[in-house]
């Protein structure tokens, strides 16, 4: 994992050299997290390579997702102890990175933009008051509401929007607003 943290980190750096450090953070941690090495190593088909005893494979191990996971830093590993860092970061850039040679903001998951401390950020830079946000509604049963959350700068602009959760909702708000002051 040593090995996978230092490839993505400056994969990242070299990629996006203006971002800031917290963006960049929070890439590294997903991008080198259980959940994205599982969807790698489940895309190139890791399991079935695997070598398992009868009781992990009867419980379904291929698809495990600790198991892929710690799979997929022991191949790198091996890839770096059999080919060396450059052979390592190739594997790294063809796999485990996302493919940034379109739009950036979709090659990654959108928890991962923080449109609310953006908006924040592009409210001082430009003199306005600071967001204020309010849930303007609810719909819907109990295990499956619907939120609006409403978000205001100022006293002339508003934007809105529904989400699953209250911060769902928030965020894409944030996002809308954004769009606003910035178009």
């Amino acid at each position: 994992d040593s090995i996978l943290g230092f490839l993505v980190s400056e994969a990242l750096y070299e990629s996006f050299p203006d971002y800031p450090e917290g963006k960049l953070s929070k890439l590294k941690s997903w991008l080198v997290s259980a959940s994205h090495l599982h969807s790698v190593a489940t895309r190139i088909g890791l399991g079935d390579s695997l070598l398992l005893g009868k009781g992990e494979e009867m419980s379904g191990g291929r698809a495990k997702r600790a198991i892929l996971s710690n799979a997929l830093e022991a191949l790198l590993a091996a890839i770096y102890l059999d080919g060396g860092m450059d052979a390592a970061r190739r594997f790294v850039r063809a796999f485990v990175l996302p493919d940034t040679s379109g739009d950036t903001e979709t090659a990654f998951p959108p928890a991962l933009t923080d449109y609310k401390s953006a908006l924040q950020e592009q409210a001082l830079a430009k003199s306005l008051p600071q967001p204020k946000y309010v849930t303007v509604g609810e719909r819907g049963p109990e295990h499956a509401k619907t939120f609006t959350v409403e978000v205001r700068i100022g006293k002339t602009l508003a934007s809105r929007a529904d989400g699953a959760s209250k911060k769902d909702a928030g965020q894409r708000a944030a996002q809308l607003m954004l769009l606003k002051i910035e178009g």
